[in-house]
């Protein structure tokens, strides 16, 4: 290891350790990198990095989503979508639970937000799942596990991310790529609920006990909202416009469902839910651009094709490296947001993967897989705490009813991993790979 690199580790550790932002971290780690280096130049590298990093067409889609993931929080569609998801699974055993699921499911993929998905359907499920006999810490470790799989399932800020750190991979792709590892992510989910709920006998959610809707309102409910998501893929997928487009499309869309159609979002709100949306977008591209400035120096360094040579020379075996791959990216997760973790972590991992004959956008799924977990552990997980605070619980109440769910998230990741046709089938089958 260089002098170089062990100065850029240690500036980032310690800085992350006295709890300064995560982009101050990276930026001055790597501006601390380039005076050690020296040179007349170096001092305009990190403004021409941070700058050009986010100069970047397909980044324009993150500030549209999130608008558009603000209006659909707060435009009805959670209330719809969870009168959707009783029609569908609500009769069954243990019923209660799947809607919890497969409503996280559908608002994630809708609004793009794990926490959005958390807050908006946790504050009415949790205590009605109470009301009907699950403890209150199984509730609220279900809603956050199962708010996760919205992050796989498009579209997702995350994945545009991803995109633009790895280069000439497809944001079209990585949306296909996506839905099948979601849909497996929430079917392993309900597994293990269907397993505790028959182990603890709280059977009482099934249509005798709760009121079910009809399934046409329900239906004709929450089809507008699920709308965006057809319109959104089948626009890229057919070449009508392109994944930037179809953000800003999002949004014109998300306005009307929410003002005009649902009525739900007084237009004096709206400067609230942009000024929130410029805020989230804001340290978007701050991260983006400060990572940038570290993969240049990392890559000056190359330190890529060293982490490549030491993994590669530990084993030969695929197998072996892409598990020691996954149990860093998930020991990441457990102090790393997901926008950080991307940006720093693909440039390393993405050159060992391909010489294992992986294709970037598979690893771009077990990239966000592993990130999702995290978003599920302490001490930084963001949907744990959203969750612990819309359940009114603690997290050490919550994170042991929270372990089986664990486990089924890294069965998961698992297939994922190991399984190449889980992600790649869909892109394959359209020729987007």
């Amino acid at each position: 290891m260089s002098v170089e690199v062990l100065i850029l580790l240690v500036l980032f550790v310690g800085l992350l350790v006295l709890n300064t932002p995560v982009a101050v971290c990276i930026g001055l780690a790597a501006a601390g990198t380039l005076v050690s280096i020296g040179g007349d130049s170096n001092g305009y590298v990190i403004a021409q990095r941070v700058s050009s990093g986010i100069a970047s067409f397909p980044l324009l889609a993150i500030p549209f989503f999130v608008f558009a993931g603000g209006l659909m929080g707060e435009g009805g569609m959670a209330r719809r979508l969870t009168n959707f998801a009783y029609v569908l699974v609500g009769r069954l055993p243990g019923g209660l639970a799947y809607v919890n699921t497969l409503t996280c499911m559908m608002f994630g993929a809708v609004s793009g937000s794990a926490a959005a998905a958390v807050s908006s359907i946790g504050g009415s499920l949790i205590p009605e799942m109470e009301a009907k006999g699950y403890k209150r810490s199984f509730a609220v470790a279900l809603t956050a596990t199962s708010a996760t799989t919205g992050l796989l399932i498009p579209p997702s800020n995350i994945m545009i991310v991803y995109a633009v750190v790895a280069g000439n991979v497809s944001v079209a792709a990585l949306f296909l790529a996506g839905i099948l590892p979601g849909v497996v992510m929430g079917l392993l989910i309900m597994v293990v609920s269907l397993m505790l709920t028959l182990r603890t006998g709280a059977l009482q959610t099934s249509a005798g006990q709760v009121e079910m809707p009809a399934f046409g309102p329900a239906l004709m409910g929450a089809l507008p909202s699920l709308l965006l998501v057809i319109i959104v893929m089948g626009g890229i997928l057919g070449g009508v416009f392109s994944a930037t487009e179809a953000s800003a499309i999002a949004v014109a869309y998300a306005f009307v469902l929410g003002v005009v159609v649902y009525r739900e979002i007084p237009l004096s709100r709206l400067p609230d839910i942009l000024l929130r949306a410029a805020k989230t977008t804001a340290v978007v591209m701050l991260l983006v651009g400060t990572s940038q400035a570290m993969s240049w120096v990392l890559a000056s360094e190359r330190v890529p094709q060293l982490v490549s040579a030491a993994m590669i020379g530990l084993s030969s075996n695929p197998i072996v490296i892409l598990l020691l791959i996954n149990v860093l990216l998930l020991v990441v997760g457990t102090f790393m947001d997901m926008t950080p973790a991307v940006l720093i972590f693909t440039p390393i991992f993405l050159p060992v993967v391909i010489e294992l004959g992986m294709d970037p956008v598979q690893f771009g799924i077990v990239l966000i897989a592993n990130l999702c977990i995290g978003l599920c552990t302490p001490p930084v997980g963001a949907c744990l705490f959203v969750s612990c605070s819309v359940g009114r619980t603690t997290i050490a109440r919550v994170v042991p009813p929270m372990i089986p769910f664990f486990f089924a998230m890294l069965i998961g990741l698992l297939l994922i991993t190991y399984w190449p046709a889980l992600s790649t089938a869909l892109p394959r089958w359209l020729n987007l790979m």
